[in-house]
């Protein structure tokens, strides 16, 4: 294979990666580790290493286009991300005490009951009066864009929100994965916010975990500048696109998008802890 037809290639898969990861608010790199991995045979650290620079680029490049559109929920973003932050610290200090492979079956079941959870919601059969008390103190509710104008949502029960998180960051720091989907169903079904602002929130969030751990690969040198360029671009552009579609499309279709996405991460997560590729 030439250099300019792996460029072409990574590029392609970049650019879909990007669009993915921006519908979801899972990040690029469910695409991307996968494709460079199983296809083109390069070294999983340097394959993970592009996967957070994806991750970044995603979040960078929807996010700033959902908090302009007003589906962002800041508030709610940085509340929750404190929870994931004490979780992935705890998981790391637990790394060495826990085994792998069970941790990996059981978060693949996760996953897999979190698909359900995610299609069994009727989101608008939903409808909430009062917020949690937490929410009204911390003034977490807000408004998103719906049929030409904004509607305003109630947040709901916090403080599970605030225990999937910290269940969500302590994964992230036992097997080096991100936490994006426990992330959306942290504000799907605890907070039961809407679809798009549980998924949108969730592209700025992933984006501050993958900075921190972007430098620690940069420092060991697993970010390959060869491979990261046509990753950051390709999946940029990705991400600007699945920016222009969410707003058209049916929280219908993207619940089942996202339910079919982790269930390929937990059908994966499953695969390596039966063969020991952990």
């Amino acid at each position: 294979m030439t250099i300019l037809l792996f460029s072409v290639l990574l590029l392609f898969f970049s650019i879909l990666a990007g669009l993915i990861g921006s519908l979801t608010g899972l990040g690029g790199g469910i695409v991307i580790i996968p494709v460079m991995v199983l296809l083109f045979h390069i070294n999983i650290r340097y394959a993970m290493g592009a996967s957070l620079i994806s991750v970044i680029a995603t979040s960078s490049g929807s996010a700033v286009a959902y908090l302009r559109e007003g589906y962002t929920n800041l508030r709610i973003g940085m509340f929750l991300e404190t929870t994931a932050v004490a979780g992935a610290l705890l998981g790391a200090l637990l790394v060495a005490f826990v085994a792998k492979e069970f941790l990996a079956v059981l978060f693949s079941c996760i996953l897999f009951f979190s698909a359900f959870l995610t299609i069994k919601r009727q989101e608008e059969r939903d409808v909430f009066t009062t917020s949690h008390h937490w929410s009204v103190k911390l003034k977490l509710d807000g408004t998103f864009p719906h049929d030409n104008s904004f509607k305003s949502y109630k947040v709901q029960n916090v403080p599970a929100a605030l225990f999937i998180m910290g269940i969500a960051g302590m994964m992230s720091g036992l097997l080096g994965i991100g936490s994006g989907a426990l992330k959306v169903l942290a504000m799907d079904q605890g907070l039961r916010l809407p679809y798009k602002v549980s998924t949108t929130t969730s592209n700025f969030m992933i984006g501050i975990t993958a900075a921190v751990s972007a430098g620690v690969y940069f420092s060991r040198g697993y970010i390959n500048p060869t491979l990261t360029f046509p990753v950051m671009i390709g999946v940029l552009a990705g991400s600007f696109l699945g920016a222009k579609i969410l707003p058209k499309m049916q929280n219908r279709t993207l619940r089942l998008i996202f339910s079919l996405v982790i269930c390929i991460i937990g059908l994966q997560m499953l695969y390596k802890a039966l063969t020991g590729n952990l």
